[in-house]
């Protein structure tokens, strides 16, 4: 698959090991737990494609993530991590996690 197709957006948060299931992730999306760029999705089958920036509100936390791959399965915890950059204070430097 390649970058320009993009990837689920359940599958990648499947992927990057924030949700123990794609299930569990599509109803996050559904319930409107989920923003891409900063606007509001509530599709599990959203194309999503590196550099998107997510806001993620589940188990209690809000997390803001920069897509760095795409990822092709849920591998161990070492190899999700690698699918995104993450900042805790919800601000994304625009220069910050570029290869």
């Amino acid at each position: 698959m390649s970058g320009a197709e993009g990837l689920r957006l359940d599958k990648w948060l499947f992927f990057a090991r924030l949700f123990k299931s794609r299930g569990l992730a599509a109803e996050r999306i559904e319930a409107g737990g989920i923003r891409v760029n900063g606007q509001p999705c509530r599709k599990p089958g959203r194309a999503l494609h590196v550099g998107d920036e997510l806001t993620v509100s589940a188990y209690g936390r809000v997390r803001a993530l920069r897509v760095l791959a795409l990822g092709s399965r849920r591998g161990p915890a070492t190899e999700a991590q690698g699918l995104y950059l993450e900042h805790s204070d919800g601000l994304i430097d625009p220069g910050e996690g570029t290869r």
